[in-house]
């Protein structure tokens, strides 16, 4: 589904401006490294923009910061995940956290 043109500038925008939690998460994702699945970084679905996203397979990978643990976060990520199920897209939560302690020891 399309989003709106403002959508696909701010993603485009999103790719330029990664996180480093997306950036360490996109290293193990991209070129098919896990399990030959293609994703998509910072992706626009409707109104919405998947921090990862593979179509082989419906699935939206979200890496959550500390913006998420507030009520309205926590509403907003319902509703989009809600949203999102419609379009047959399963969402998979990981926090920035885990991905920078999963990045840390590995580097030890």
């Amino acid at each position: 589904m399309r989003g709106p043109i403002v959508t696909f500038k701010r993603a485009k925008r999103l790719r330029r401006e990664m996180s480093l939690p997306e950036v360490l998460l996109w290293q193990h994702l991209r070129g098919g490294q896990l399990a030959g699945l293609r994703f998509r970084r910072q992706h626009p679905i409707g109104p919405y923009i998947l921090d990862f996203y593979c179509a082989q397979v419906g699935l939206c990978v979200e890496i959550d910061g500390y913006s998420h643990d507030s009520e309205a976060g926590l509403q907003h990520d319902e509703r989009r995940t809600l949203w999102l199920g419609g379009q047959n897209i399963r969402v998979f939560r990981v926090t920035a956290a885990d991905v920078l302690a999963r990045d840390v020891s590995r580097a030890c």
